[in-house]
């Protein structure tokens, strides 16, 4: 692999999601020359299912960069393209897929990724969600040389961001990006310079970031508070947990655990106990928890406080979220 410093590299970025727009800014905005854009496919969304770019293709097209779009890696037509591009560099964000050995192959100075966690913690597709899940406070970012393992290449940079007690997976995603860019920049220059790390990663710390089932985000009521409190900001805002209600689907999008003893003897998990104080809707959970719903939605509504939701919806005590029937017999 080429070590020498150079001025200028040949960049081709790879990436999808708004999570990978900040780091294609700061490539745009450097003395680098971005020769082109690799993103997934456009894919079918919304009721009519009209098809919808990635993000990382929309911003491409408002600068003019050469965009391509394969359904697969592993075919010669993407191979062939690649090579005729002739990078110095590839730069891999969120692209969604992993790089068959051949085109790790083509760049001189090998090919690089940003992954949002503290590698080798939660490897895989789901690193942000999983970690406020699983009730981290601490992650971060990690730039990388990639191999042919998913997520398993050596470390080259890392920087911690603390996870803050109510943050969603939304609002953690965009602190990193924003924080996974600057990462980005700084092992650039790392490699110009011949002078960029490789750390192996500690098998034995592995963890892996299965993608997110939108089944997993039923709330059960009978855990505690903690967790279902850790799932709703996991899961916000895709694909978003929910319960039931009248028969409905009622997506749950923020909640806090109670901190106030409340009146739940006797009261089953998913019953609403309290209305009060500030017409917070208060629901039982496990171990004689309880949560409040801050922010509820119905199917075809908005997001609405749990204010506005109990003005517009007669939910009273003793009502239980996540069974067919409404209230107690």
């Amino acid at each position: 692999m080429a070590q020498k410093s150079t001025k200028q590299m040949r960049i081709l970025f790879m990436g999808s999601p708004d999570f990978a727009l900040p780091s294609l800014k700061q490539l745009v905005n450097s003395e680098d020359q971005i020769i082109g854009v690799v993103t997934q496919p456009d894919r079918s969304a919304g009721r009519g299912h009209h098809l919808s770019p990635p993000a990382v293709k929309e911003f491409a097209l408002t600068l003019g960069l050469p965009i391509r779009q394969f359904t697969s890696l592993k075919t010669d037509e993407a191979v062939r393209t690649i090579k005729e591009l002739a990078p110095d560099l590839i730069v891999v964000v969120a692209y969604g897929k992993i790089l068959p050995e051949e085109l790790l192959a083509i760049p001189p100075y090998g090919c690089l990724n940003l992954h949002a966690s503290l590698l080798p913690e939660y490897r895989g597709a789901a690193p942000i969600n999983r970690a406020i899940i699983n009730g981290e406070t601490i992650t971060g970012v990690t730039t990388m040389w990639m191999d042919e393992g998913l997520d398993t290449g050596d470390i080259i940079l890392q920087s911690e961001v603390e996870i803050a007690f109510e943050e969603t997976a939304g609002e953690l995603g965009t602190q990193l990006s924003r924080k996974g860019a600057e990462l980005l920049g700084e092992t650039i220059k790392l490699i110009k310079q011949g002078k960029a790390p490789r750390k192996k990663q500690d098998q034995d710390r592995a963890s892996f970031a299965s993608p997110i089932k939108k089944e997993e985000g039923l709330i059960e009521w009978h855990l505690p508070a903690i967790r279902i409190h850790n799932l709703v900001r996991g899961l916000n805002p895709v694909p978003g947990a929910y319960t039931y209600w009248q028969g409905k689907r009622l997506k749950v999008w923020r909640t806090l655990p109670s901190m106030l003893s409340q009146k739940t003897s006797g009261a089953v998990p998913g019953e609403v106990v309290s209305l009060y104080p500030e017409k917070q809707i208060i629901i039982t959970c496990g171990k004689g928890q309880s949560i409040y719903l801050i922010e509820l939605q119905m199917p075809g509504k908005r997001r609405l406080s749990a204010f506005e939701f109990l003005r517009g919806h007669k939910i009273q005590p003793g009502y239980i979220l996540g069974e067919i029937y409404s209230a107690r017999s």
